[in-house]
């Protein structure tokens, strides 16, 4: 693979992968057309000359507290392309730390979805002065009350963002006491997206399905900056992921890659895979003998690919330790799983490896041009 030479920030990143393939596809939900990344750059440019008539300019903390969509990558770019820092809030978080979290950042203005809105609807601040609807971008409150979003409009200012701009606050859940904020510029993310996809290749042809939440590093960086520099796809779920959401979903979309964490894969093992073994009691027997484990195995890892619709080429588990059992299941059923280790304080990645070498119980080896110390 090429180095690449293009400035470390979101625009410079997007507006390279604008000018290679500007008319594939960029962002969907399950079961929509998606929007192309020419559509998805005007979208962007009137987010971000929405945000200068509320005000907003380079170095000012915008939030964004809201379920995965289209419209979520929309903002987040809308934000940091005029130098402004996007302050991503888990949607789990309660009312409380999602105050807490809005009056640390200093935000000045807030994107939420319908169905969070009730979490803010009594916060007010001096600091936060405009509330929008991500879903369509219609003002819920101002201070500016002639404020409206014209999807034709684009920004006034011309912005120049540099590698070491901050680019976003990422809160991570408060181990002790209250959330902390970790503070990431676009060369910490971008360099980071870049070095995943030296682990995996991507480009235009790739479907990512995105199941985990974008206010978190690992989804935001290797689920969303990753397929945006890579030029592909990515497509959101409506509801959360169950499996009568996620099985239909990954029937049509038939994603090339995915990111999860050892909750999603274990309890398909434990719920669905390991029953059929044991539901007969000669298979339960055989199944203890290796050689014959590792054959039942190999024909249930072709029945999960087809689950996730055949197509599959880089499930992505990070976030917590993989079971043992479940990997070596996944290991002899020749599914192309990939374990990956990091921080949100290194944006994330910090280890990994591509599917095709993978080491049992390990995470992979450390990330190319970053140097791991062991203390």
């Amino acid at each position: 693979m090429e180095e690449n030479k293009e400035k470390l920030t979101f625009p410079s990143l997007f507006y390279s992968t604008l000018n290679r393939c500007g008319n594939s596809p960029a962002y969907a939900f399950v079961g929509e057309e998606p929007i192309t990344f020419r559509t998805a750059a005007k979208m962007i440019n009137s987010v971000t000359a929405l945000l200068e008539k509320a005000g907003i300019g380079p170095g000012d903390k915008v939030a964004i507290l809201s379920a995965n969509m289209p419209n979520w990558a929309i903002t987040y770019f809308g934000i940091t392309f005029m130098g402004a820092v996007v302050v991503p809030i888990l949607p789990d978080f309660s009312p409380t730390e999602i105050a807490n979290v809005l009056e640390h950042s200093e935000s000045k203005a807030i994107f939420v979805s319908s169905g969070l809105a009730g979490k803010i609807s009594e916060f007010r601040s001096s600091n936060l002065r405009t509330y929008i609807m991500i879903e369509d971008f219609s003002i819920i409150e101002s201070d500016n009350p002639a404020l409206e979003y014209n999807s034709e409009l684009s920004p006034e200012s011309e912005y120049n963002v540099e590698e070491d701009d901050l680019a976003s606050i990422i809160y991570t859940s408060g181990t002790t006491g209250r959330s902390k904020g970790v503070m990431l510029t676009h060369k910490n993310i971008s360099f980071n997206a870049l070095k995943g996809r030296v682990i995996q290749y991507l480009d235009e042809n790739d479907r990512f399905l995105s199941v985990l939440p974008l206010s978190h590093t690992y989804e935001n960086t290797l689920g969303l900056i990753l397929p945006m520099l890579s030029g592909a796809c990515v497509y959101y779920l409506q509801k959360p992921p169950t499996p009568t959401v996620l099985i239909p979903a990954l029937e049509l979309i038939r994603p090339t890659a995915m990111l999860t964490v050892p909750l999603i894969i274990e309890k398909i093992y434990y719920n669905k895979i390991l029953p059929t073994f044991n539901n007969k009691k000669i298979l339960r027997l055989i199944y203890k003998i290796p050689l014959i484990r590792k054959a039942l195995n190999k024909v249930a890892g072709k029945k999960l690919m087809k689950t996730f619709g055949g197509e599959i080429k880089f499930f992505g588990i990070g976030g917590a330790k993989l079971n043992k059992t479940v990997e070596k299941f996944l290991r002899e059923a020749s599914f192309p799983y990939a374990i990956g280790y990091g921080l949100t304080e290194t944006s994330p990645l910090l280890a990994g490896a591509n599917p095709k070498k993978t080491v049992y119980e390990s995470t992979g080896p450390a990330i190319e041009d970053i140097e791991l110390k062991i203390n």
